[in-house]
Parts: structure tokens; sequence; C-alpha cells
């Protein structure tokens, strides 16, 4: 397990093991492959991110996946993999949560009318872990969370 401080000074754990922390995450990141770029959304607070979100009542967390990357993107998932999970343990209001995270295989991007708390999609084909330091991303993509995910990803192409 991987232990750091993400941007706002909360405490996180990373692990690449399911269930790692002894309960189900109730949230996701989806980190997305469309063709040969990244698939982010433009949250409408926060800047460039990968969609994610929060677990619904009934959902699996595989649905959840699907549902966010679409909701956020109109990206249709064709491939989902498990990728790792993170606890972020922090103060109230926000309290401590955990985030499964999927790596996506995106087959198209279907138009939409409403992206919800987004601006739709964002198509980055180049180097995301150099690109994601930049001010228009999210903090979220600023943490070692997507870094060492990305290097995961790399390292298990090779």
């Amino acid at each position: 397990m991987e232990h750091f401080k993400d941007a706002n000074g909360y405490e996180v754990v990373l692990s690449f093991n399911l269930n790692a922390f002894g309960r189900e995450p109730d949230h996701v990141l989806v980190l997305c492959k469309y063709q040969e770029s990244w698939l982010l959304t433009d949250h409408k607070l926060r800047g460039w991110e990968f969609p994610g979100g929060k677990k619904e009542n009934g959902e699996t967390l595989e649905q959840s996946a699907a549902r966010e990357v679409y909701e956020e993107t109109g990206g249709i998932v064709s491939k989902l993999s498990f990728l790792g999970e993170y606890q972020v343990s922090s103060e109230a209001p926000v309290g401590s949560f955990i985030k499964r995270i999927y790596y996506a295989e995106i087959d198209s991007i279907d138009p939409r009318n409403d992206y919800l708390e987004t601006n739709g999609p964002v198509i980055e084909s180049g180097d995301i872990l150099a690109e994601r330091i930049k001010p228009h991303y999210s903090f979220i993509m600023k943490d070692d969370v997507v870094r060492m995910c990305l290097l995961h990803l790399e390292a298990a192409r090779r």
C-alpha cells in the first residue's frame, strides 16, 4: 500500500488489491481511454478530471462506473477493468471515504444535452502525466493516486 497526502492535506492510502480496506467502496474513479487518447470530463467547479462519483442504491460498482462515464462524458464503456482502491481520511464535512478505481476502454461517445455537473467530454491526446499538473486540471488529477495509477497501467502494458 502507498501512503501520501492529497492536495487538500488529507491522508490517502492507495492499494492495487481488491477489497483492500475491509469494506466495499462507495465511490468510483474511472480512467478512460478512447481510441488512443484519454477521455476526461470538464467538471464545472474543479476543471478537467477523469469521470467518477458516488455509487447509487441498487448499483454494483461496475454499473456505477459505466453510468458515471456516460453521464459525465457520453462515453460508452466497452471494457472495464479493476485497477485499485484508495481511502481518503478526512474530517467533516467530507469525512473518510473509499473509491474503487477502474480502467475503461470507451467504444464511442454519444452527444448529450446535459452532462449534469460537468461541461462534457474532453479528449486529451498528450502526455497525461505531464499535462495533469496544468492549472485547468482538477486537484484530483494532481495527487499521487492518478500518477501512480497511470504508472501502474503503463507497467502492466509492458
